[in-house]
């Protein structure tokens, strides 16, 4: 039986290289559209050439057919520069068992795409969505919680719905979480989202769980953990009592606490720490804002302006 070159892949990036569950699926995801592309041509996966891989790039970033098939795949330029990336990935590894002697992806170039800036919400847009929930009840003193964590810490929502009482230290004014790749980082929590999360845990998250016991900080009213899915529900709920059009979601919260940390001075550097961005050009996107910044002081203090 040969062997499944694909599933072994997953076990070396999840054991040896600490990828994430979800950044692992997205790899495979990947490396399985090669190898349909690869049986289209009547070649295997570990054979392609650095011809073929270019047939594919091309596959990728212009039309998306397939070379027997009319069907677009639709990915777009991000998206095809992940999938090179993947691709280099897997054929290192193949190298690295010698499977193979040369690499079908050097010296090919990773299709070009413009980042689109991320969006966020304005500070009074951030004031009345904390304020939505009604802390009188259990349900809303969680959501207020869920919500003020979030725009203090700018936890991705995996990491927020993954907080355990123990990772909450309320004394030193900061949370624990497990970042992507299993990495620990520490960020700080403020006093504003300390005092909710004491109101939830003093007043209401016993009512939640009735005689249920969890190690998880935000559960549901059946005791449960707190999903992505329930807390993006949330989140859009509270948008919708607070007047805002905007289509909300965690991720803008994150990038609202990236973006006015930096319009009010943070340092990039500081900011990809508490984001937990393994390198520092992910956390660049962000300083638009101080180019937005730069531009207003020029324009009011500049004589000709």
């Amino acid at each position: 039986m040969s062997r499944d070159w694909v599933s072994e892949f997953g076990d070396y990036l999840r054991v040896e290289k600490g990828l994430a569950r979800n950044s692992t699926a997205a790899y495979i995801s990947d490396i399985g559209k090669l190898r349909e592309f690869a049986g289209s041509l009547g070649t295997d996966l570990t054979a392609l050439s650095q011809d073929e891989m270019r047939a594919w790039l091309r596959h990728l970033r212009e039309s998306g057919l397939s070379p027997r098939s009319a069907a677009r795949s639709g990915l777009s330029p991000r998206s095809a520069a992940r999938a090179l990336a993947a691709a280099r990935g897997f054929f290192r590894f193949l190298a690295g068992d010698r499977v193979l002697t040369t690499d079908p992806t050097a010296n090919l170039e990773a299709p070009r795409f413009l980042r689109s800036l991320p969006r966020y919400l304005h500070g009074d847009e951030v004031d009345r969505l904390l304020k939505a929930p009604d802390p009188k009840t259990a349900l809303g003193s969680r959501d207020r919680a869920m919500l003020e964590v979030l725009y203090a810490t700018g936890l991705r929502v995996s990491e927020l719905v993954g907080l355990t009482l123990a990772q909450l230290h309320k004394d030193l004014g900061v949370v624990s979480c497990m970042g992507k790749g299993s990495k620990e980082r520490i960020v700080p929590i403020g006093p504003a989202a300390t005092e909710a999360v004491a109101a939830y845990l003093k007043q209401h998250r016993s009512q939640l769980l009735g005689r249920r016991s969890s190690n998880y900080l935000f559960v549901t009213r059946r005791g449960s953990r707190m999903t992505r899915q329930g807390f993006w529900k949330i989140i859009r709920a509270c948008g919708r009592l607070a007047g805002i059009r905007k289509p909300l979601s965690p991720h803008m919260l994150r990038h609202s606490f990236a973006t006015h940390l930096l319009a009010n001075g943070a340092d990039l550097r500081s900011v990809q720490l508490m984001l937990g961005h393994s390198d520092i050009s992910t956390t660049q996107i962000y300083t638009h804002v101080t180019r937005e910044r730069l531009k207003r002081i020029y324009g009011r203090y500049h004589p000709r302006a």
